[in-house]
């Protein structure tokens, strides 16, 4: 198959996903057919002419290249790579916690400190995945508030700077419980105790601060273990409400808008359009450009959206690809999972920590939502439960912990000796 356009032969398969063909030596200036085609905007773009020879000066490299889907690929890299900095530059993060967090000596890391406060000065959009189980509304010792309002503002708080740190058109994945206690707000009675649905209360702090709901996965934790919240023991009506056994699994996207276009895939350019939304926040895109080496039927060029780029990206897909027994056992939405056995037969902590969670639920979320060689942050990791199945997933686990005297736990718990620690 042969297609020719005004600079260029190509020859191979062009359908939308693949195109194999090879340019030959004498006509290594596809990444000028790029560029030309883009300048407008790219001027546009960086408005300031030292940006944009910053800009042109990182794609040198890719005139020494060949083959054109390789040169559209390290184009479309370094752009994407160069517009997210200019974007986290806009806001001030600590160069020393930033390096901490990138160093691959090792894949386990704690940062011991308020989690509001390390989250502060944490690079934006530097997380590929977040997973975990927050403290419940005065559920423990170690988690109480005046008021459900005190204890959701704060969490709002914190969540807020979990989207800004999270990258972008990538997801939460959010374990809480309802609990059976007092709002605190009408009354302070133990006779004002009922049902405080905390999963709702969540996906709604979640979708005001800019993240999109997707699904609730119902945690069936079998038979009940506990008495503490049970309604009096008297076989009347009116006396007897059912005992909480499940827990929820939220998942969230974040898709901050981004006008930014994103090149074509297919030819690299960045002669693009905005076309619908597919997900409130996330922009799709239609190539323009009549050189493209697809165009539909009725000369329509490619549609894609950012989320597109790692999606798609088969080299990225390949080594992270799931299990399939895994993926069915994910299909429903109410899963079983045995709770973590933490009290012996001696009535002793044997964990040290009054709430893990089961590793199964950090286990989906890796699994299902990022790729090999990632970071993934636990913002309220306990005894490290995510960080330590990150590791063995072949991303690199980050925990923030406040409660120092879990130190010894945590160290237990994970058993490895490349565990790193940084206090702030």
């Amino acid at each position: 198959m042969l297609k020719t356009t005004k600079n260029h032969t190509y020859s191979g398969s062009y359908d939308d996903s693949e195109f194999l063909f090879q340019v030959a030596p004498s006509q290594r200036n596809y990444l000028q057919t790029i560029l030309a085609k883009s300048e407008p905007y790219l001027k546009q773009l960086f408005n300031k002419p030292s940006i944009y020879k910053k800009f042109l000066t990182k794609l040198h490299y890719i005139n020494n290249l060949s083959d054109i889907k390789t040169v559209i690929a390290e184009f479309s890299k370094t752009y994407y790579n160069f517009t997210k900095e200019l974007y986290q530059n806009q806001y001030r993060h600590n160069k020393k916690t930033d390096a901490f967090i990138k160093n691959k000596k090792s894949t386990l890391k704690v940062i011991w400190g308020d989690c509001y406060d390390v989250l502060k000065q944490m690079k934006s959009e530097s997380i590929h995945c977040m997973v975990t189980s927050p403290p419940y509304y005065n559920a423990r010792a170690y988690s109480r508030w005046e008021n459900i309002n005190d204890y959701l503002a704060e969490m709002k708080k914190i969540l807020t700077q979990c989207y800004r740190v999270l990258d972008n058109h990538r997801v939460f994945v959010f374990n809480v419980g309802d609990i059976f206690d007092n709002d605190n707000l009408a009354t302070t009675s133990v006779w004002g105790k009922r049902r405080l649905p905390l999963g709702a209360y969540f996906i709604t702090l979640f979708e005001e601060i800019g993240f999109t709901f997707v699904d609730d996965i119902i945690w069936d934790k079998g038979e009940v273990q506990s008495e503490r919240h049970k309604n009096g023991d008297r076989p009347y009506p009116f006396y007897q409400y059912p005992i909480n056994c499940y827990e929820h699994i939220l998942i969230f996207h974040k898709h901050r808008l981004d006008t930014t276009r994103y090149p074509c895939p297919i030819c690299g350019t960045l002669n693009v359009n905005g076309n619908s939304y597919t997900e409130k926040g996330l922009k799709s895109w239609e190539c323009k450009n009549k050189d493209c080496f697809v165009r539909s039927k009725s000369n329509r060029g490619k549609r894609f959206s950012a989320k597109t780029y790692f999606t798609q990206a088969k080299k990225k897909n390949s080594p992270s690809s799931i299990d399939k027994d895994f993926i069915y056992a994910w299909r429903r939405d109410i899963r079983k999972i045995k709770p973590v056995i933490k009290i012996n037969c001696k009535g002793e902590n044997t964990l040290g920590h009054s709430a893990p969670y089961p590793e199964e639920i950090p286990e989906f979320a890796i699994k299902m939502f990022s790729y090999k060689n990632e970071t993934i942050l636990d913002p309220f990791s306990g005894l490290g439960t995510s960080l330590k199945v990150a590791s063995k997933l072949g991303r690199t686990g980050v925990g923030i912990e406040k409660d120092l005297t879990l130190k010894k736990s945590v160290y237990k718990f994970i058993q490895n000796k490349n565990l790193t620690e940084l206090s702030i």
